[in-house]
This record gives C-alpha cells, structure tokens and sequence, in this order.
C-alpha cells in the first residue's frame, strides 16, 4: 500500500482501498491475539510503560522525518540540478564523520548525563539543519548542500543512543530483548510510512507551486511576454524552444519551493516533538545507556 500509494493516487485507486481495509483488518487480529496470548510474540503491554511509548514515539517520529528527508535529498538533486548519483551521494556522505567521531564521546558521556537533555539537543539541531535547508534556490552550490548535511552529523550522535536508553530505561532485565526488538520495528515502519508520506507531500506541494507560478504565464502578462521575448533572442532559438526551457525552469522552481516547505515543515516537527522526551522520567541507568548503545 505505502509503495504503490503514490503511483495509484492513494485512496482514489480501489486497489489502495482494499490493502488498506486488509492491512486494518489484520491489525486489529494481531491485536486481539496478542492479547489474549499467555506468551506473546510482541509484547504490546510495553506501551503502558511511560518511558517506553514516549521513547518509542519520539524516535519513530524523528527517524520518520530525519530517513525520509534523507531520501528525497538526493532525488531533487538528481532530478533538478543535473547530480549525477554519485556526485549525490557523495555530497549526501559527510553526514557519518561527526556521526562516527562523535561515537566515542558519547559512549563515555551517556552514564554521566540525562538522556532527555541529549535528545533534546539533538531535536533542535535536526531542526537547525532543516530549517538552513528551507532557503535552497535552484543555483545552489556543491559548499551549500554539503554543510548542513555536514552539520548534520552531530545531532544524529546525539540521537539514537539517548532514546533508546530513555526506552529501556525502567524495564526489568528479561524484557529488555523484546522491548528493543519492538521499538526498532515501530522505528523501522515509521521510517517508510514517514517516506511515503513526504513523497508525496513533496509531489503535492510541488504541484501547487507549479500552478502558482504558472498563473503568471499569460499572454496579457507584459512582464512574461517581454522575459519570453529575451529568453527566445539568449538562446537563438524558436519561440517553442524559448517556451520549452522556460517550462523547464518552472518545473524546477517549483520543485525546488515544493521541498523547502518540507524542510520547513521537518523542522517544525523536531521542535513539536520535544515535549515527548519530557513526558518520559530521568534516567542516567549506565546499564540501559550501554543496551542502548548495543541495540543502536
């Protein structure tokens, strides 16, 4: 359903109406077979535990927004300015070397600290970052696009390890592997719902742009005439190679502003999700930050 979603225009395909009455059908199975287990295979009574479903919703929900942005990155570069794949990838790279500097000192500052603090700074800096790339243009440089995922780097340090240990935090030794199984695989599931999401709002919101911008294409419009007009005699061309290369521009602007709403909008999430780290209790528990740390 999430990945033909998009292709099949959601809930106007009865193919999409379907999987989804199936996949809500088999949710509320699972559910009632859980339980009513003596021995469930996922225990779900683990979200009674404060620690454990604000942890687990603030990860999810980050991890949403931090993955799928990861993925729409390199696609617009790709896509509107002329990236090859590697050269995305390479300038997508640099988000592991504070990611992997970092690890260290970390490891040595989780037993000292408290863990909402940790996760908290690392939220507002996931929202610095996005907010920094909500002012792209489409002449933006390689140094431009590089820097904030550079930058980017240090909040992820400060991510995964501190919310896991708030998850686990609390929980008695035994409950600890399947508590961790359990959070991973909501972390993991709202990593491709948050995907399919914001691939689609991208392509929603670029679809508004576009006719925004396409408003003022008139003939009646002087300014669009005469920059049509200068356009044609810049390039030496036609006047449907004129309109073609213009379509193209606008097609790429339009773009470009459908994807600073959403790192406007990510942004904006990290910091409404701060209140989720508080609501869970201290914890400094060395234990749990080093399970933490081995379930990361």
């Amino acid at each position: 359903m999430l990945d033909k979603g998009k292709d099949l225009d959601w809930f106007n395909s009865p193919v999409i109406i379907a999987l989804t009455v199936f996949a809500i059908i088999s949710f509320v199975f699972f559910l009632i077979w859980e339980f009513t287990e003596k021995n469930p295979i996922i225990d779900i009574r683990l979200f009674a535990g404060r620690n454990f479903l604000g942890g687990t919703v603030a990860i999810s929900i980050a991890y949403a927004v931090f993955f799928s942005n990861l993925v729409i990155l390199p696609q617009w570069m790709q896509g509107f300015l002329d990236y090859r794949s590697v050269d995305a990838g390479l300038a997508t790279a640099p988000l592991g070397i504070f990611a992997v500097l970092l690890a260290p000192v970390m490891a040595k500052l989780m037993p000292k600290s408290d863990a909402r603090v940790l996760a908290t700074l690392a939220f507002v800096g996931f929202a610095a970052v996005f907010f920094m790339r909500s002012h792209y243009t489409t002449g933006v440089d390689t140094w431009t696009l590089v820097l904030p995922t550079l930058l980017q780097g240090i909040p992820t340090a400060l991510f995964f390890v501190p919310l896991t240990a708030i998850i686990l935090s609390g929980l008695a030794p035994n409950r600890i592997p399947a508590a961790a199984g359990l959070s991973n695989f909501v972390r993991v599931f709202a990593g491709a719902v948050g995907t399919s999401l914001v691939s689609t709002g991208w392509n929603n919101r670029t679809i508004l742009h576009h006719s925004q911008l396409a408003e003022q294409t008139s003939v009646n419009n002087p300014v669009f005439t005469q920059g049509l007009d200068a356009l044609q005699a810049t390039l030496g061309g036609s006047p449907d190679q004129a309109m073609a290369y213009f379509e193209h521009s606008l097609n790429a602007q339009a773009a470009m502003l459908g994807l600073n709403d959403i790192f406007w909008i990510s942004s904006v999430i990290f910091i409404a999700i701060v209140p989720l780290i508080w609501v869970t209790k201290p914890s400094k528990d060395a234990s749990a930050a080093a399970a933490g740390a081995g379930g990361h």
